[in-house]
């Protein structure tokens, strides 16, 4: 396809050369190469020149129009004025069906064979289904042909020339598009922003727990029971000093280590803290 592409450009530049020193007739006959040459699908530079803008107002000005529907219009738009317009050789009129089916795929991207079918006036299915063939070999779009459900579904297509009054609404829909991926730009950040606070968040206090789980653990373990109420020396942590007493009358967690019996309130929760294998929640034993 590189290659192809870049015989082509050649060909355009050539073509072009030609024209900038041809006039009159030998210019018209120059444009119908142009429309019948394979792998030429945009005549914007050859419209610009000063010569062939000289066309429209002389006798070969419907060979100025044809050139016109071939840069901007439809193979529909022919036909409609094919009385005022010189007629079409077999490659020009497939050339202008492919860019029929471009102008069409610009607005949607499956599009239904009756459409196909209707916009390039084709008699059955199998011209058409060749047509688009022709038209991926061309490099002029790229597809599937889904023959179940009888369409054509484009996922890549060349672009057309452009009119200029047209360029003043592309602008427009470039800055909206710009303006559209600003605002999403910003939302990312924000969402990034919150999620790096939220991960220190959570770092700070994991290095927290860890920096105080191994004493809170080693406190805990050592606990024993003395009677009712229980003494004992560090609740979660917190050093109560020697005479500290701490009440737990309602349960107390044995541990899977003999010499480990530990009061507390929420037996579930500290056997979590404390990692414990095994652990059995039991009213205290009346003392």
């Amino acid at each position: 396809m590189a290659a192809e592409g870049k015989v082509t450009g050649q060909s355009q530049e050539q073509f072009l050369l030609l024209a900038k020193a041809a006039r009159g007739a030998a210019l018209a006959s120059l444009i119908h190469q142009v429309l019948e040459a394979p792998g030429i699908y945009v005549f914007g530079e050859l419209l610009d020149m000063p010569a062939v803008r000289e066309l429209a107002d002389s006798e070969f000005s419907p060979v100025f129009r044809l050139l016109t529907i071939f840069a901007y219009g439809t193979y529909a738009d022919y036909l409609a004025e094919a009385a005022n317009l010189p007629p079409l050789t077999e490659a020009q009129k497939n050339k202008l069906r492919h860019l029929s089916v471009v102008t069409l795929a610009a607005k949607i991207k499956c599009i239904p064979y009756s459409v196909l079918l209707e916009q390039l006036q084709l008699k059955n299915v199998r011209q058409l289904e060749d047509l688009v063939i022709e038209a991926v070999y061309a490099d002029v779009l790229r597809g599937s042909l889904d023959q179940r459900n009888q369409r054509l579904e484009v996922d890549y297509s060349i672009g057309r020339d452009i009119r200029r009054e047209e360029l003043s609404t592309i602008t427009r829909t470039l800055q909206e598009w710009c303006q559209g991926c600003e605002v999403v730009l910003s939302g990312i950040e924000e969402q990034v922003s919150r999620a790096n606070q939220h991960k220190e968040q959570q770092l700070a206090l994991k290095q927290q727990i860890e920096s105080e789980a191994p004493g809170q653990c080693e406190d805990l373990v050592q606990i024993k029971l003395v009677g009712s109420p229980f003494t004992i020396g560090r609740v979660r942590g917190r050093n109560l000093g020697d005479g500290g007493v701490a009440r737990v009358p309602s349960v107390m967690l044995l541990s899977s280590s003999p010499r480990s019996i530990l009061p507390t309130h929420s037996p579930a929760c500290l056997c979590s803290f404390l990692s414990l294998p095994t652990f059995q929640a039991v009213p205290p034993p009346s003392l």
